[in-house]
């Protein structure tokens, strides 16, 4: 009974319950999908700052929904498209790379992320013009790291 109690307090206060779902561990799928993309967004960013590629793995795994891991890769292939240079693209390789070898991003995953970036590059394509022409490279870059399959590689849409 003292338990409950005390339970019903840290609930009432305010933004006690979100403090507690954290606490108690209702997190990870119980998010949203906008909260989750928006974690993600923030921490590719950060990624990209700081060149920690354990960090980022970190961040990944505490976010506790290895099933939407595909949004990583999609939101991080996309970032590779509308860059310029070949400072993001390199990172993010290794980024992919590293999560791939550690077996936090698995093949389905990866998969996934990939099949959306083909069925959105025809949009994608519309604000990044050079957009065919990257990814067509990147995704070479990625079959030679070993990062994706053979059949994923030659799904690829080029121009």
């Amino acid at each position: 009974r003292a338990a409950l109690d005390r339970a019903t307090v840290l609930l009432s206060v305010t933004k006690g319950g979100k403090r507690v779902d954290n606490m108690w561990g209702s997190g990870g799928g119980q998010q949203s999908v906008k909260h989750l993309v928006k974690e993600i967004d923030m921490l590719l960013k950060e990624y990209l700052l700081s060149g920690d590629v354990l960090e980022a793995e970190r961040c990944l795994q505490e976010l506790e929904v290895p099933h939407f891991h595909h949004e990583l890769v999609y939101e991080a292939v996309v970032m590779v498209l509308e860059s310029t240079g070949d400072k993001t693209f390199k990172m993010i390789l290794d980024l992919l790379k590293s999560l791939w070898r550690s077996s936090v991003i698995t093949m389905d995953q990866m998969k996934r992320g990939y099949e959306r970036v083909y069925r959105e590059i025809p949009d994608i394509n519309l604000d990044v013009p050079h957009s065919y022409s990257v990814l067509e490279r990147f995704v070479e870059e990625c079959f030679q790291a070993g990062i994706i399959s053979k059949p994923l590689r030659d799904l690829c849409p080029s121009r």
